[in-house]
């Protein structure tokens, strides 16, 4: 081992700090400083984009090069093995990253031999202390990634030591059946890295006392897009700083590629990727992750640059975790509509078509960042999450929900082409529809949705059904069920069995079988070796539920078994049409929509630590029948306060958009809606400036006339048509708030949602 100090690497090609074969271990690297360090030629990880592609050297012929993954990852520090101490260094300027942690499966040049394939992926790491990383292209910090330890053959084309995937799981003697060993990372600061602060994946690796400012994105923690491969392990930042936008504005000098308006006061600044580019301080991103006792500072979004404190992975194709866990975080100059973005189409986002961008959430534990203790956050459409006491918010894109959430995994072979469709039985008419993980080349594809437990779902396909279907329970605890219906084509037979599948020792073994049953109740009946499964042949749907029998660690995704599955092995005649049976399904299978877990109650306003709060508005407007008696209700409430609409008419109630304060609730009835609407409009023009404006109707509403004026001027669409029952809410000022709302129907409309306080316009980008 060796001892490297106060050692200044500047203006080098190539890694500068360099482990390069793999079994370094136990070398101290303290108070080093590498400055500016540029792309070299003598490895793949060396080269930039351009050499990447022209120095074929060492690749099998016919090799197309793909920079930014086989290449591009010059570093100043460049670590082999995680045990080595770095101690008080400092890496800035480099081309790509400043301290870059990855894994040679087998030890590589000289040292071949040296090790056990995959000791190093296993091994914990040393001490990671007081370092810091600014100004560099990629990151400041990455621990991912390992190098191709084969040469270039024609199954696999890139040369010797490009860069290639890897899992970091640190464990005792780097034996992953011996206990986990959390690799720690203490008071790093990272500062003006164009796209990360830091990327790190595990196993367990957890920040302490962190500072992060100025990043794209401040920190991405991962674990795997489909299984974490170290199950049980968790990634975790505590007692750390998030800065957006400091103080340090950087200079407008032609380096700089881009200069722009910044968030806190529209003064020239740096910026990173780009002017709209969205700054994320915690991008939320695989899991389980835990986000605790954090600040976050000067997040402040724009119209046209959707900044937020907490974000996601764009256009992310890989699963969410429901167990990323947020605790007792403090905002300061973070406006309330910037503390979460969950993403809309648009640039940078793109379609938002991905499956992870459809299936984001997380686990606000005390409330700190919603106002709603122990809630999950989730995005606003996704009904496979949602129940009717959710709350919108939509500055957010977000609903604040309860319930007991996991995932499942479902895998298809046979097609693995497919797209899929999954219902549940309470939203018909909100399907989720997913693409799949993987890539379409795969000859298996992975769909990976959040799911409600004890809830019914179906699920459809856009092709004939694929012939080989496996249901993985993944955070499932002993005894959580779901019923799921596949759609088949008639005329299809059934093996059915379970099993578990330990992913460390890579063992199966069968543990029940499922038998046909003619009365679908039996289906909740299944026990572990035996299960009962209902082919409903009139609708297409094959009934079963999927149970956890065993129990399962905190953080882990399968059992302490292993992971428990369904397995479905099908013969589908040929020639089967798409196995869609949305139609046949529903209404038959839908279900009444039930909230199984209450919604917290909002924190008190002493208990919050911002002068910006949210003010809880619902409003409902509907129809009741009871055989030929037919009456009509409307009422809202405000903060808990419930005002029932006495008169048929339209009812509207003000409030202050400065305090939310009740100004005052007053009645419009048909008669003066349907003549010349100066009333209404002579008192909605006489409303101050930034009141909120809540309108809900009784009775059968006058659609059309010079009265509806009123709506387009408090934010209404103006193509909307109205229906005889209506809930609004809008806003009398200079602008349009993003939560101003219309819901319109025959029967029931209602909106349920929050709003900021105060209401504040977003500056323009």
């Amino acid at each position: 081992s060796y001892q490297v100090k106060d050692v200044v690497g500047y203006d080098a090609l190539g890694h500068c700090f360099f482990t390069e074969d793999g079994p370094e271990e136990r070398n101290t690297f303290d108070h080093c400083l590498g400055l500016m360090i540029r792309a070299g030629t003598l490895l793949p990880s060396d080269r930039d984009s351009k050499m990447c592609r022209d120095i074929t050297q060492g690749a099998f012929p016919g090799y197309v090069a793909n920079p930014r993954q086989d290449c591009s990852a010059t570093s100043t520090f460049w670590i082999a093995n995680p045990n080595n101490n770095l101690i008080n260094c400092a890496a800035a300027g480099s081309e790509e990253t400043g301290f870059w942690f990855l894994f040679h499966h087998v030890p590589t040049g000289a040292s071949e031999g040296m090790y056990s394939p995959g000791r190093t992926e296993h091994t914990p790491m040393g001490q990671f202390t007081n370092n810091r990383a600014h100004s560099n292209y990629r990151a400041g910090m990455i621990l991912d990634n390992g190098v191709k330890t084969t040469q270039a053959n024609d199954k696999d084309k890139r040369p010797f030591l490009s860069l290639v995937g890897a899992r970091y799981g640190p464990h005792q003697d780097a034996d992953p059946f011996k206990p986990r060993v959390p690799a720690l990372i203490h008071h790093f600061v990272a500062y003006k890295n164009q796209d990360h602060g830091a990327w790190l994946r595990g196993g367990d690796v957890w920040l302490d006392d962190c500072q992060f400012a100025d990043n794209g994105i401040g920190l991405t923690l991962a674990s795997g897009g489909t299984f974490p491969d170290d199950d049980g392990s968790r990634q975790e930042v505590k007692n750390s700083l998030f800065v957006g936008e400091s103080d340090n504005r950087g200079m407008p000098i032609p380096d700089n590629r881009i200069w722009g308006p910044g968030g806190p006061d529209l003064n020239g600044r740096t910026l990173p990727r780009g002017v709209d580019f969205p700054i994320r301080g915690m991008q939320i991103y695989d899991g389980p992750i835990n986000v605790q006792n954090c600040t976050f500072r000067k997040y402040i979004a724009l119209d046209g640059r959707h900044t937020s404190a907490f974000g996601f992975r764009l256009n992310n194709s890989w699963q969410s975790c429901p167990n990323n866990n947020v605790t007792d975080i403090t905002f300061d100059n973070v406006p309330i509509t910037s503390r979460v973005f969950f993403g809309e189409p648009g640039p940078w986002f793109n379609k938002m078509q991905m499956d992870g961008d459809k299936t984001t959430i997380f686990h606000d534990v005390d409330g700190s960042v919603s106002e709603y203790p122990g809630a999950f956050l989730v995005k606003e459409d996704n009904w496979l999450l949602r129940h009717p006491d959710c709350i919108d918010v939509p500055d957010w894109r977000a609903a604040i929900c309860s319930g007991h959430y996991a995932q499942i995994y479902i895998q298809t072979r046979n097609p693995a082409s497919l797209n899929m469709q999954m219902v549940k039985d309470e939203y018909p008419d909100r399907p989720l529809t997913l693409e799949g993980a993987l890539g379409k080349r795969k000859h298996y594809q992975q769909f990976q949705p959040v799911v409600t437990l004890g809830k019914g779902y179906t699920v459809h396909w856009d092709q004939a059904a694929p012939a080989e279907i496996t249901v993985w329970l993944i955070n499932f605890n002993r005894n959580d069920w779901i019923n799921v219906g596949f759609c088949y084509p008639p005329g299809t037979t059934f093996t059915i069995i379970s099993d578990i599948h330990n992913r460390l020792t890579k063992q199966t073994r069968k543990t029940g079988v499922f038998m046909r049953t003619t009365q679908r109740d039996k289906i909740n009946q299944s026990h572990l070796s035996r299960g009962y499964y209902y082919w409903e042949e009139d609708t297409g749907l094959l009934f079963l539920r999927v149970k956890a029998h065993n129990e399962k660690e905190d953080f882990a995704f399968c059992s302490v078994k292993g992971c428990e599955r369904v397995k479905i092995t099908a013969v589908i005649p040929k020639g089967s049409g798409p196995s869609d049976c949305m139609t046949q399904a529903y209404p038959l299978h839908a279900e009444m929509p039930i909230v199984d877990v209450p919604m917290p109650r909002k924190l008190p306003s002493a208990k919050l630590r911002t002068t910006d709060h949210f003010l809880e508005v619902k409003l409902e407007s509907y129809n009741t029948r009871f055989f030929h008696i037919k009456e009509d209700f409307a009422y809202t409430e405000v903060n808990g306060r419930k005002l029932y609409q006495p008169d048929d008419g339209v009812q509207l109630t003000v409030m202050d958009g400065h305090d939310g304060r009740l100004v005052e609730s007053k009645g419009f009835r048909n008669s003066i809606l349907q003549g010349v609407p100066a009333q209404i409009e002579g008192y909605v023009n006489n409303l101050t400036d930034n009141s909120i404006v809540i309108i809900t109707s009784k009775g059968r509403l006058v659609t059309r006339g010079p009265w509806t004026r009123i709506l387009e001027l408090l934010g209404a669409d103006k193509t909307l048509k109205l229906r005889d029952k209506l809930t609004f809410v809008g806003f009398k000022g200079t602008f349009r708030p993003d939560w101003v709302r219309m819901e319109v129907d025959e029967e029931r409309a209602k909106i349920h949602q929050v709003l900021p306080i105060p209401v504040v316009k977003k500056i323009k980008l």
